[in-house]
């Protein structure tokens, strides 16, 4: 009886304890204040988060925009360059051609620091030459079947390379052809020869460019446009789809003319040619 007395007085202090702490609201519950107060610090980290992400998001969109129409630019500029390379390149071998006769023919008294053909020989036809007529001496003449021609080699070089120039290529190879009938033994025939081959090759008539690019090889073996010739067999091959003879004359320019541009266009050419092949 006594025991039951003592638990008595306990239960009742409990109750009251419990009752107590039931009368708290939320509000004013301070480990429910503290949650709430970390949820709220939570919401705006998480917010901050999300909005440097999608700004970072929105820079890294803009520079790739930037960098694609910088792309672009670049794709465009490679395809204009890969595109008129090849006429730049004719262009360049025209004009140190043109210089270099033109030292060449002022270093031999050939004409007096202007331009040639002027004068008498304007009257040349579309070919670049003037036929002569009866009774004319010269060195025509003197080759019987040879073309008759007006001038000297040096003047009706002249005007076949200004034909090749203004990019008349078909008079330009008429005039070229006539040129080496006249004058086979002129200092500018293996010149010749080799820009009659180029007014094919840069029509991309290749199977005509072929033999008369390796006529240089054949009839002038002390030319000047050796190396070029020779570059030119290569490409001509490789365009007509005949490989092992393309690689075998790229080979020959860069062991036979290293440290050149022509080695250096072969070389070029050949690692296109293994990696098309690979």
């Amino acid at each position: 009886m006594r025991s039951s007395y003592l638990i008595l007085p306990f239960g009742i202090v409990s109750f009251a304890v419990l009752a107590g702490c039931s009368t708290i609201t939320p509000t004013d519950d301070p480990v429910y204040l503290r949650l709430q107060a970390l949820e709220e610090r939570l919401g705006r980290i998480e917010r901050v988060v999300n909005n440097e992400s999608l700004i970072q998001m929105a820079n890294q969109l803009e520079q790739l925009r930037a960098d694609t129409q910088t792309l672009r630019g670049e794709v465009e500029t490679l395809r204009f360059e890969t595109e008129s390379g090849a006429e730049r390149q004719r262009q360049l071998y025209l004009d140190i051609d043109q210089r270099l006769q033109s030292l060449e023919s002022q270093s031999r008294g050939g004409f007096d620091g202007g331009r040639p053909g002027v004068g008498a020989n304007t009257a040349a036809g579309a070919g670049g030459f003037a036929d002569a007529g009866p009774g004319t001496g010269g060195a025509a003449g003197a080759r019987g079947g040879a073309a008759q021609v007006s001038g000297t080699d040096t003047e009706n070089y002249q005007r076949a390379f200004e034909l090749l120039e203004a990019r008349r290529y078909g008079d330009a190879a008429q005039a070229l052809r006539r040129f080496l009938e006249a004058f086979p033994d002129s200092a500018l025939a293996d010149n010749a020869q080799y820009w009659l081959a180029e007014t094919y090759y840069v029509q991309r008539d290749f199977a005509t460019a072929l033999p008369e690019f390796q006529k240089v090889l054949d009839l002038y073996p002390q030319s000047d446009k050796l190396a070029d010739s020779l570059l030119k067999v290569g490409y001509c091959n490789y365009e007509l789809g005949r490989l092992d003879a393309a690689r075998t004359a790229l080979q020959q320019v860069m062991r036979n003319y290293p440290g050149t541009t022509a080695a250096e266009l072969a070389t070029s050419r050949l690692e296109a040619l293994e990696r098309e092949a690979g």
